[in-house]
């Protein structure tokens, strides 16, 4: 990024999700109100329905508000649905002078796609991971936050824009796919509220949330392969699968979708932890889900990663048997805080 700020602009590292992100959040818009620059939107690789929705859904207020705004993302193709032509934009290797360029859902510039970020004249990093570096010219951080749509749908609210389906519909996306659906921890009475409020707008609610559940027909047939590497370790307290680029090759699927596997063996009874450790050719992307009060995110960054308490990632050198016993000593320390912690 630019390392002069804009006029106007003092380099924030972030409100440290200390509530204060209010007054942030509202710099933010009066900043990019005035902007008369172009803005791109990106948003953390493998992007998933709240790096798509929130992207989208800001990226469709500022278009209504005369600004020159893309989102440059590649998204799964079980999300396709929600861009229209036109929304999306590929990798960008350059960017114009004096563009404004908003990092959402990313919790460090690495992990942000598609864009430079060196070459931009500001950067703007709102997100909700509590791992967050606060990189950027001005960062709103709220780790409290159920999903980076609902900062985002307060961004909107703040700029002016006239709510309708168009950015309603991928604003509750976002929400809806990081609760799980309202299932996972995070959901509380502010996120209800804010999907509430964004159905009023118009949103078609029951075509969205059978939309979000399609799948190509590769999905099945692959979901019953992971599902037969099923295992259970540290006292049952782990269960992981297993997904290879052999099986992807047998089946001539990809792997867009099969994040939804973790999801899956996370209800394994009596479990505290569930994995897909998930083979990349030389690299193992593991997917974790915690409950409880057991710490995904620990177990995560401790393995390079990150993410939420309840749900994180990290990506592991191959094999993957290697990533395994890396990933399952990981999880062995953490249950053994977690035991500590808890006098139990």
């Amino acid at each position: 990024m630019s390392s002069a700020s804009p006029s106007g602009v003092t380099p924030s590292s972030g409100n440290q999700g200390d509530h204060g992100y209010p007054l942030v959040l509202a710099q933010i818009a009066s900043l990019t109100r005035e902007w008369q620059g172009p803005i791109v939107i990106a948003a953390h690789v493998d992007p998933d329905g709240d790096a798509l929705g929130s992207s989208l859904a800001l990226m469709r207020a500022l278009r209504q508000l005369g600004k020159r705004a893309v989102v440059t993302m590649d998204p799964p193709r079980y999300l396709q649905f929600l861009a229209a032509e036109g929304d999306l934009v590929g990798e960008l290797s350059q960017i114009e002078p004096e563009t404004l360029v908003f990092a959402l859902d990313a919790g460090d510039p690495e992990r942000v796609w598609g864009v430079p970020l060196q070459q931009a004249r500001a950067v703007i990093n709102i997100d909700h991971h509590g791992t967050n570096t606060r990189f950027g010219d001005l960062a709103v951080v709220e780790p409290s936050k159920a999903a980076c749509a609902i900062l985002v749908k307060e961004l909107i609210d703040l700029l002016g824009a006239t709510w309708n389906s168009e950015l309603a519909t991928p604003c509750l996306t976002g929400i809806i796919t990081d609760t799980g659906n309202f299932r996972h921890s995070n959901t509380g009475r502010e996120a209800f509220e804010a999907a509430g409020a964004l159905i009023e707008h118009g949103v078609d609610y029951p075509r969205l949330t059978d939309r979000l559940q399609w799948r190509e027909k590769t999905y099945f047939p692959l979901l019953g392969r992971v599902m037969q590497t099923v295992r259970y370790d540290l006292n049952d307290l782990l269960v992981t699968a297993e997904l290879t680029d052999a099986m992807r090759a047998d089946l001539g699927a990809g792997d867009d979708d099969s994040d939804d596997f973790v999801g899956l063996i996370r209800y394994a009874e009596g479990t505290k932890v569930a994995a897909l450790l998930k083979q990349r050719g030389e690299q193992v992307k593991v997917s974790v889900r915690t409950r409880d009060g057991v710490s995904a995110q620990r177990i995560c960054v401790a393995l390079g990663g990150g993410g939420h308490v309840s749900a994180a990632g990290a990506t592991l050198p191959g094999p993957i048997d290697a990533a395994r016993v890396r990933f399952t000593e990981a999880v062995r320390q953490e249950l053994a805080l977690f035991t500590a912690d808890s006098g139990s």
